[in-house]
């Protein structure tokens, strides 16, 4: 895969906030954390900062993509260029450098060879390309985030030809070895020590020419089209959450791998509970009588009702916790978390007022005493 131009000036680590050692599960539970935090629907104006952190995590999160991204920051600043000194290729010395002539041709993919390795410039140049990356919306209702669900969504994106399978060439014909480059791809000027390559431009670097360009596609090969891809969401996804479906992005070139499909989760909200991680939340209203005597309630969760025992004397927004009522995934069962809110009625009986009022006149403390004021 080709590294990007600005791998070379962005600390993804950075971004994340996690150290270059830091293991998948720790990138993931950074990016989660951040994407959460930054995600356009819950903080308006972040969509920049989103972007950041999505493009930081689709690059860290790819063992592949990772590799390549340290291996490009190890070998420094030649990889944007010449200017800025070169990497650890070397050592340096006496104010000079010095630097190996093979890192300069695995990252630049052979422009600068020796003899015959001049031949590798041809795979770089027409050669098999990985496909892009591409991102599709998913809208989830509150129970199908929680259970888990396999859906569909749909992507546009370009595809393998479906007349010419990928070819670029008509039906029933072939390509040509191109008789500029003899079919390396490559056109070389010998510069002594050095041999500069460039692409061959009658062939664009595929070594082949298309004489008789499929009909469908104008010889590309590849075709935009919409297509529907199935997607498996774990249960407990949450929003903001990026889905990775391996394969299923744009198509590759030159018979290269596709790129990947990355769906990005949005969840509704649910009318009763609410969410923290993998706990449930749930806001109950109790009478004062049952705050104050204490009672046991009934309370709903996603799979049945549940029995809550309100110990006596139980202030206005205590949280209680019910163990194992909460979100289940595959690593973990959260719980759900009940906070008690006192109902006040708007609304009393003549017998209820004067039962308030005998209240009132038994209590002797009040509870503003602790303030220094009268009562």
């Amino acid at each position: 895969m080709a590294p990007q131009r600005e791998w070379f000036g962005t600390d993804y680590y950075k971004v994340l906030g996690v150290s270059p050692e830091a293991t998948e599960k720790e990138i993931t539970r950074a990016y989660r954390r951040l994407a959460k935090q930054y995600h356009p629907d819950a903080n308006p104006g972040s969509e920049d900062k989103f972007k950041e952190i999505s493009a930081a995590y689709d690059v860290l999160g790819d063992a592949d993509k990772r590799k390549e991204y340290d291996e490009i920051r190890r070998l420094g600043p030649v990889g944007a260029g010449f200017p800025g000194g070169f990497g650890t290729g070397g050592s340096a010395g006496n104010g000079g450098f010095n630097f190996r002539i093979d890192d300069l041709g695995d990252l630049f993919g052979g422009i600068f060879n020796r003899g015959n390795r001049n031949q590798r410039t041809s795979a770089n140049w027409g050669g098999p390309r990985r496909g892009q990356d591409v991102e599709a919306e998913l809208h989830l209702s509150f129970g199908e985030a929680i259970e888990g669900v396999v859906t569909s969504v749909n992507v546009q994106a370009g595809a393998i030809c479906h007349e010419c399978a990928g070819s670029g060439s008509r039906p029933g014909s072939m390509p040509v070895t191109c008789s500029r480059c003899g079919g390396s791809g490559t056109l070389n000027d010998n510069q002594g020590l050095f041999s500069l390559a460039s692409p061959c431009p009658e062939c664009r670097g595929r070594g082949l020419k298309i004489t008789d360009p499929c009909p469908s596609c104008q010889g590309t090969g590849t075709e935009t089209r919409q297509r529907q891809v199935k997607v498996r969401i774990p249960a407990g996804v949450e929003g903001g959450q990026r889905i990775r479906v391996k394969g299923r992005g744009e198509a590759g070139a030159n018979g290269g791998p596709a790129g990947d499909l990355y769906v990005i989760v949005h969840v509704a909200k649910h009318p009763l509970f609410g969410r923290k991680g993998g706990n449930l939340t749930l806001r109950v209203p109790v009478t004062f009588a049952e705050a104050t005597l204490g009672a046991d309630i009934t309370v709903p969760s996603l799979n049945g009702q549940v029995t809550l025992r309100i110990p006596p004397g139980t202030p206005n927004g205590k949280t209680f916790r019910v163990k194992g009522r909460g979100v289940h995934s595959s690593s973990k069962t959260g719980d759900l978390l009940v906070t008690v809110e006192v109902a006040v009625p708007e609304h009393v009986t003549d017998e209820q007022r004067r039962a308030i009022e005998q209240l009132a006149k038994a209590t002797s403390e009040s509870p503003r005493q602790h303030l220094g004021v009268s009562p």
